[in-house]
């Protein structure tokens, strides 16, 4: 089953962020193909403010663990976050950088 984690950056860690970022894309590679898709979340000058992580995975738990486990989350960056079950309805896009 595919998991969604929906997360929101605490505000000021702007900075935190991007001396974090390089170990945080260490997790995320350090995932496989199970990680599915992962970006930032943008405000509206295009600077991050959040994130977005699909990961495929056995049950919530393995999920929850799994995105828990993220320099961000573990470094106090996101403010909130939540982790939801998640299902495609439409996969007709070829995501690219």
């Amino acid at each position: 089953m595919l998991y969604a984690l929906i997360a929101k950056d605490k505000p000021g860690t702007a900075e935190q962020r991007t001396a974090t970022r390089p170990v945080h894309l260490d997790h995320l590679n350090s995932l496989g193909t199970r990680l599915k898709l992962a970006g930032a979340l943008l405000d509206e000058a295009g600077n991050p403010e959040g994130s977005l992580m699909v990961l495929e995975a056995a049950s919530i738990e393995e999920a929850t663990a799994a995105f828990e486990a993220d320099p961000f989350i573990k470094e106090g960056i996101f403010g909130s976050y939540e982790i939801k079950p998640w299902r495609v309805a439409i996969d007709n896009v070829d995501i690219g950088k």
